[in-house]
């Protein structure tokens, strides 16, 4: 059996449940035994959903594995699970490869996926099939990945030679899928809905609620819940992208025709993954390194300011460190390293696994929009949202990590301790940001969008 043509498994991927369709042609070399190569980057970690992100140290050097929900999908229709399937980056080359799709599947595409050894053993029919072959990946929109891969010369396989689809990013082909929203057109569809909010000039703060309902919105966050609740999207803590693949970072400025001109934008809020931070608790942490609040505001301790690499912090005297990443060649040498909060002494207060740092990253801030804002107080809070949208597309582990090096990324908690002598009240916000001008060094492209030009 086979499907007759690209449109037939299009159809196929899309009853599974996958949201989008990406297309990749093999070389010879791809296959069970060297793996599948994806990226020169962790770009694969963004495009294709994966779980939980653990460090590995091997004699080939640092590498991150990445387990996926993975399954091939057969000639009727169904999925076999391949519970072994997993991304690793190798951070020295640095590349990502797929592995493990094979073992553990009772019904995979073996003949066509196993190693060239292995292969040539079935003949010289089966070795015309290796060559030539295309992998199709599937995302669903509940993060699994569905695999299927057409054999070189057949029906599938020479339709997408002969085809022009859209190369979407690394060395994957966007396929399209019936009854789906192009990714390459995304940009397009969110670049006219912030053009309509544009126009819309002065907006009521408020916020979206998963049930639907509109509520007002009074919190110091309001200018992103309001600018979700146009979107229509609800308030929520997810970790994924915010629309159609695109993370939407409103961000204050003074003025609204000059979108770099506003202060520091927040990247991501991860709690630390090591340190006094987890093995005594925020409570004890805030006493040891925290300082009375500068307000006057009484019975209250904080934990704030900026922290930079190599630079103890005024009040908390504790500064940034890198261990296991080399600033001078930009590359990670320990894939057990950490981004650590450093006493004068050497304790270590806080911490961020590279790891779990990966992770947050490559989950969420692929593909970003920048959109300034302005508020003020009418008959209530108000926000307008500016006519100049940078789109950032492209990043990495490797971009943030220098960028931290070299001090454009610092950490700026606003960790508070209330009530500290009665009844202790903590409030956890551990976040690092950059300075509006400076999100050019997290990216490899950044556009500037004028929403008056159609």
């Amino acid at each position: 059996m086979s499907f007759e043509s690209i449109s037939k498994l299009s159809q196929a991927f899309r009853d599974a449940g996958a949201i989008r369709l990406y297309a990749k042609k093999l070389s010879e070399n791809d296959n069970s035994k060297n793996q599948i190569y994806f990226a020169g980057s962790a770009e694969a970690l963004q495009m294709l959903p994966s779980k939980t992100i653990y460090a590995e140290n091997t004699k080939k050097g640092p590498s991150f594995k990445a387990k996926m929900d993975f399954g091939w999908l057969d000639f009727d229709g169904v999925v076999h699970p391949a519970p072994n399937a997993q991304l690793i980056l190798y951070a020295q080359y640095p590349e990502v490869r797929f592995s493990g799709f094979l073992q553990g599947c009772c019904n995979g595409p073996n003949n066509l996926m196993l190693d060239r050894k292995r292969s040539a053993q079935a003949g010289k029919e089966k070795q015309s099939q290796m060559r030539g072959r295309v992998l199709f990946l599937g995302v669903t929109d509940d993060q699994k990945v569905i695999g299927f891969v057409s054999a070189g010369g057949s029906t599938i396989s020479k339709e997408f030679d002969g085809s022009d689809f859209f190369q979407d990013r690394l060395v994957f082909f966007h396929i399209p899928l019936p009854d789906t929203i192009d990714p390459h057109q995304s940009k397009d569809q969110l670049r006219s809905r912030l053009r309509d909010i544009y126009m819309k000039k002065w907006i009521a703060s408020k916020q979206l609620s998963g049930d639907g309902s509109v509520d007002p919105c009074n919190a110091p966050n309001c200018g992103g819940l309001t600018l979700e609740a146009e979107l229509g999207i609800p308030k929520n803590s997810d970790a994924t992208p915010d629309f159609l693949g695109w993370e939407l970072k409103q961000h204050r400025v003074s003025n609204l025709n000059r979108p770099s001109s506003g202060g520091a934008i927040t990247l991501m809020t991860p709690e630390p993954t090591g340190g006094f931070y987890r093995s005594d608790g925020v409570e004890a942490f805030v006493r040891k390194f925290g300082y009375p609040d500068q307000q006057g505001r009484q019975d209250r301790l904080n934990f704030g300011g900026v922290h930079k690499i190599g630079e103890p912090q005024v009040r908390t005297k504790l500064s940034l460190s890198l261990r296991g990443f080399d600033s001078a060649e930009k590359k990670l040498v320990d894939a057990e390293g950490a981004i650590e909060l450093v006493a004068q002494n050497d304790e270590v207060a806080a911490s961020w696994q590279f790891a779990s740092v990966l992770e947050h990253w490559s989950r969420k801030h692929s593909n970003a929009a920048y959109v300034p804002s302005m508020s003020r107080k009418n008959i209530g809070l108000e926000y307008r949202y500016g006519r100049f949208v940078r789109f950032a597309e492209s990043t990495s582990s490797i971009l943030l990590l220098t960028a931290l090096s070299e001090g454009f990324v610092y950490y700026d908690p606003g960790i508070k301790l209330e009530n500290s002598s009665t009844k202790p009240r903590v409030k956890r916000r551990s976040q690092f940001r950059i300075a509006s001008k400076n999100i050019k060094q997290i990216y490899h492209n950044l556009e500037e969008v004028d929403l008056q030009i159609c």
